[in-house]
């Protein structure tokens, strides 16, 4: 079955919530959902191209009230 996971990477700079984001994914399991909150801007980029290079699946990437927010499922 699988787990949907909140990550809070607010208030981080680069590279920060990108190394958090990608400590986290070592510990999901494939079919995993894992949520990112962010507050870095650089973020935007970031986690949309570290969630491509390493072939998991970017199910959104949005900003919300001062805040950037992305699922992903791990591949």
């Amino acid at each position: 079955m699988s787990e949907t996971i909140e990550l809070n990477t607010r208030g981080l700079l680069c590279p920060l919530p990108v190394i958090r984001t990608q400590d986290t994914v070592k510990s999901l399991s494939r079919g995993d959902q894992l949520i990112v909150y962010a507050t870095d801007p650089g973020t935007l980029h970031d986690i949309p191209a570290w969630v491509r290079v390493h072939g998991h699946n970017l199910v959104t990437a949005e900003e919300r009230d001062d805040e950037y927010v992305f699922e992903l499922i791990v591949s």
